[in-house]
C-alpha cells in the first residue's frame, strides 16, 4: 500500500533518473544518486516512514511488555483473592459458621461439587476420548525443503523484499 504522496515522489524520481542517464549516460552511480537524493524528496519520505515504522515498533515491544506486567499483576491478584477466599472458609469450617451475612455480602460455607481425579488414563473407556485434529509442522516443513528435500504438495515461494533497519 503506498501513499499518494510517495507514488507521486516515485513518479518524479523515476522521471528524473531516466532524464538523468540520457543526458549524461557516462554517470557513476554514486553521482546520480547524490544527484537524484538532491533534487527530490523520496529519499526523506521513505526516512519519515521507516522512522515511524519504528517508532510504532517501539509503542508495540512497550505495550507487550506492559501488558505482560500487567498480565502478571492480575495473575498475582487472582492467586490472593483465591488464598483470601480459601482463609475465610477455612475460618468460617473451623467456627462452624454456616453463613456469614454483612450489609454488602453473603458467605456461605457449603459443600462443593465433586471433580474429576484421573488415577490411571489407560484405563479410562475410548468413548471418553476426544481425536485431536493433526496439525501441520510449518517450521519443520520450511527447514526440511530450504534443506533440499522435497516434498509433495509444498513449495517455496519466490523471496518477498523485506527491509533491513539498523537502529545501533
Amino acid at each position: 500500500m503506498k501513499s499518494p504522496q510517495i507514488k507521486h515522489e516515485i513518479h518524479n524520481y523515476r522521471t528524473l533518473r531516466e532524464r538523468v542517464l540520457a543526458n549524461w549516460p557516462e554517470i557513476d552511480d554514486e553521482t546520480l544518486t547524490d544527484t537524484l537524493e538532491g533534487i527530490t524528496s523520496l529519499h526523506e519520505m521513505i526516512a519519515e516512514v521507516t522512522r515511524s515504522a519504528l517508532e510504532d515498533q517501539a509503542l508495540a515491544s512497550g505495550l507487550k511488555m506492559r501488558i505482560g506486567d500487567m498480565k502478571a499483576r492480575l495473575d498475582r491478584l487472582h492467586l490472593r483473592a483465591s488464598k483470601k477466599r480459601q482463609l475465610a472458609l477455612d475460618a468460617m469450617i473451623e467456627a462452624d459458621i454456616k453463613t456469614l451475612t454483612q450489609p454488602d455480602f453473603t458467605a456461605s460455607a457449603r459443600s462443593g461439587t465433586p471433580s474429576i481425579v484421573i488415577t490411571s488414563e489407560d484405563q479410562i473407556p475410548e468413548a471418553f476420548w476426544v481425536p485431536q485434529p493433526a496439525k501441520l509442522d510449518r517450521q519443520a516443513l520450511l527447514a526440511a525443503m530450504k534443506g533440499g528435500q522435497p516434498i509433495d504438495g509444498a513449495a517455496l515461494s519466490n523471496p518477498e523484499p523485506t527491509i533491513s533497519v539498523r537502529t545501533k
